[in-house]
């Protein structure tokens, strides 16, 4: 007799959460499983068919109020026979009663709407070498050269909750450069590039104005092999996509964001790359 069974991710887990995720052609950061697992040690979980992984889902708590689901795969093999839906569920229960975020992708859109959930704004993934130009007046240092209570809190105008222990290892891991911009002593933007199978990875991206945004995805396109870099644009905010253009990178992937309820009050204006498809 067949046997389904759901379990929390282990370390050899979450690698494979990581390949699957790149098959599907998301492109995740190369570590990216280590700073996901200090945010909700227990947000992921695996659907196992006779012990063997099939599909999986992250389903995170931010605070007391807030959540994130992502990675949601079922393996190519086993679509259709309603393996992912127990994980969904699962997933789902996980943060009942939070107001809950998801980047979905195009084609998984309308089972979302179905779920409850509502588009807020699209995403779409910019790819390509930025052109050289002139940078901002505003001073870039490395990020680990501040507080991280002042890189925290700047975090906060851009996410629903605090989420220190993520963002410490998101900005902090081994292969990353994160890069803040500072002018007269106040913090004015934020970027951390990750190494990828694909393209290096910007995000988040966050900055005062669009001449700000532009100098940080220049200079951390020098961290990346071929200077080749990729940005989650948020479509709500129209400087973003003009600053992505304008530094001739292209259209390569769409998803929209989606919440259970009305979208939470977040500087907008500030976000020019989101920070992770799967977490926020």
């Amino acid at each position: 007799m067949t046997r389904f069974e759901i379990t929390g991710a282990s370390a050899a887990d979450m690698e494979m959460l990581r390949t699957w995720a790149d098959e599907e052609g998301w492109n995740p950061g190369d570590s990216d499983r280590f700073a996901f697992a200090v945010a909700d040690p227990e947000g992921f979980l695996v659907g196992r068919l006779d012990g063997e992984p099939v599909a999986c889902i992250s389903a995170v708590r931010y605070g007391s109020g807030f959540g994130f689901i992502g990675f949601y795969i079922a393996r190519p093999d086993v679509r259709g026979q309603g393996y992912g839906i127990q994980l969904w569920r699962a997933g789902t229960e996980r943060l009942k009663g939070r107001l809950v975020g998801l980047d979905g992708v195009v084609e998984q859109q309308d089972n979302y709407r179905k779920s409850g959930f509502r588009s807020a704004w699209t995403n779409m993934r910019y790819e390509g070498v930025p052109r050289p130009g002139e940078d901002s007046a505003v001073e870039i240092v490395d990020a680990a050269s501040l507080p991280f209570a002042a890189l925290a809190a700047y975090d906060r105008a851009f996410f629903p909750e605090a989420r220190d222990a993520f963002l410490s290892a998101w900005t902090g891991l081994p292969g990353r450069t994160a890069l803040a911009a500072v002018r007269d002593g106040r913090l004015e933007g934020l970027g951390v590039i990750r190494p990828c199978s694909g393209a290096a990875r910007i995000g988040p991206l966050y900055a005062a104005t669009p001449e700000v945004a532009a100098a940080l995805v220049r200079r951390l396109a020098g961290h990346a092999p071929g200077g080749e870099v990729a940005v989650d644009v948020p479509g709500v905010n129209p400087a973003a996509a003009a600053v992505a253009t304008g530094l001739g990178l292209v259209p390569a992937f769409e998803t929209a964001r989606m919440y259970t309820g009305p979208a939470p009050e977040l500087d907008l204006s500030g976000l020019y790359g989101v920070t992770s498809l799967e977490l926020g």
